[in-house]
């Protein structure tokens, strides 16, 4: 394809395009008798404190208070971003996007490839061994700016110098702490920034600047490795955009990190660049949050585990919610909270496959869904833990002291069913270990019979509420006929989930059979 031409501008987010070209396209069952062994109607997302997400799923969502512009923020993950030709891509998605809206979108970056992850060897390696080793990130860096003809020199040399000056700190003293952790690996979406930003700045002719997320508001508290992003950052974010409009400039913004009050550079966990992405998106009142990713969007069901799994158009918050929380690839809660706060859509995309729509997630329905399912997530290796007390379940303050238990030593607990004489749940297997299952023996034996068995799977049918009446009469016969036990039910307290918990040997061939009834004519 030939150059795309130039661009002027008079506003800031206005952008008139001259000699602009596209880049080319690329029956309702009788319930039979089947075994099962438990049946509830809540979920019970952590043992020791409220989800963080329930009052936002409580409330209404808010409007944003200041004026809406046509303008999105587009985040782009390492997949994206692995290496020079991927990053001429998402060049042209940038295009493509100030084609459609006639504004500059905000770009957000995570590290390319599979940086962070060098960064973390890197330090560990200094650490352990007192080798201070940056050569494949030199190399993807070096390598990316030659064949974008950018100055490697001016561009990435004063970050790689800063980074070799850090391990050998970490050689010496002996010590890799959770702060110098975020410090280290912050340096991957650094240098992803600059080279991008550069890149359309000399190929492109946009006025883009890098910036680091923390000097464009983004205050978080001091947790380092998982820290939380503060109220504040909203308003000051808004602050530091009023002066960048001025400027007239396409800010390309580093996701996943930010600074405590302290100064010290912090990271946002999983899905920390998603929730930078909503943050500016609800910040700045923008018309849509695009993830772009390298699937067509969220899907069905796991397609390693189902290889017809098909996209899904259309979830709500909360959905994407109960997927995301039982195990579904799909945006962390936390990182869309901004977003459904605010009301904005969030749009997931997939950069190798541009022309496909994807998946949106907005607040609620504009038309119902034909099919009562809108997607089914599994959770593996779960440990399933029943408590049986005949003398103790039915006097006061009894689950209180269960749930005690759990909470004083921060265990997370998925699923819960209760009868006359028992309770039986699923711990999250990865707030779980043998430590644990040891103390909590102890202390539940204290107050109660318990027994624990492991190798458990939690599959989560995401669906309609009015229609689980339907929901279940289909899913059991669907797994009767597969010969499969249902160890345990339940329907969420958020009533946009049916859990079955059965063997882990069993979970693919169940998935695939409920995938099949449910999406067979999809």
């Amino acid at each position: 394809m030939s150059t795309y031409g130039f661009l002027t501008t008079h506003h800031p987010f206005e952008v008139k395009t001259h000699k602009l070209k596209m880049v080319p396209k690329q029956s309702f069952l009788q319930v039979p008798k089947t075994h099962f062994r438990r049946w509830a109607c809540s979920v019970t997302p952590k043992s020791n404190t409220q989800s963080p997400l329930r009052e936002v799923f409580s409330s209404e969502p808010k409007q944003p208070s200041y004026q809406k512009l046509d303008r999105v923020v587009c985040k782009f993950g390492g997949s994206s971003l692995a290496d020079a030709g991927r990053l001429k891509e998402v060049g042209k998605l940038v295009r493509m996007q100030l084609e459609k809206t006639q504004r500059y979108p905000v770009v957000v970056l995570s590290a390319m490839g599979t940086t962070t992850n060098e960064l973390l060897q890197a330090g560990e390696l200094a650490l352990k061994e007192g080798i201070v080793d940056i050569s494949s990130i030199r190399k993807r860096a070096y390598q990316a700016c030659e064949e974008l003809h950018l100055s490697k020199e001016d561009l990435v040399d004063p970050l790689l110098t800063t980074l070799d000056q850090l391990l050998l700190g970490i050689k010496f003293i002996k010590e890799l702490s959770p702060r110098t952790k975020d410090y280290l690996v912050s340096f991957g979406e650094r240098l992803s920034v600059r080279i991008f930003a550069a890149y359309l700045r000399q190929s492109e002719g946009l006025p883009t600047e890098p910036f680091d997320a923390f000097d464009l508001g983004f205050v978080t508290n001091s947790h380092f490795t998982n820290a939380d992003l503060l109220e504040e950052s909203f308003s000051r974010i808004r602050d530091c955009f009023e002066r960048l409009v001025q400027q007239h400039t396409l800010a390309v913004v580093t996701g996943f990190i930010a600074k405590d009050k302290q100064g010290n550079i912090t990271t946002l966990g999983r899905g920390g660049s998603d929730l930078t992405a909503a943050a500016l998106g609800a910040a700045l009142g923008c018309s849509e949050v695009q993830v772009w990713k390298d699937v067509d969007g969220i899907l069905s069901t796991d397609p390693r585990i189902v290889s017809d799994a098909i996209p899904v158009p259309f979830v709500t918050f909360q959905e994407a919610f109960e997927m995301a929380y039982f195990g579904a690839k799909v945006l962390h809660p936390i990182a869309m909270q901004p977003a459904m706060r605010h009301n904005i859509p969030i749009r997931v995309k997939n950069s190798y496959n541009p022309e496909h729509p994807g998946t949106v997630i907005k607040s609620r329905r504009e038309h119902p869904s034909e099919n009562p399912v809108t997607a089914i997530s599994l959770k593996r290796k779960c440990h399933l833990v029943d408590i049986e007390s005949t003398r103790m379940l039915g006097a006061h303050g009894f689950l209180a002291e269960l749930f005690k238990v759990f909470g004083e030593r921060r265990v997370s607990i998925d699923v819960i069913a209760t009868s006359e004489v028992s309770v039986s749940l699923t711990l999250d297997p990865k707030a779980f270990d043998t430590r644990d299952k040891e103390e909590l023996e102890v202390e539940l034996s204290k107050i109660a019979s318990v027994q624990f068995s492991g190798e458990k799977a939690i599959i989560s049918l995401v669906s309609n509420v009015s229609r689980s009446t339907e929901i279940l009469a289909r899913a059991m016969q669907v797994l009767w006929k597969e010969n499969i036990d249902v160890e345990m039910i339940s329907q969420g307290a958020s009533k946009f989930n049916i859990s079955f918990i059965v063997e882990d040997t069993h979970a693919d061939a169940a998935v695939r059979a409920l995938h099949g009834e449910f999406f067979r004519h999809s």
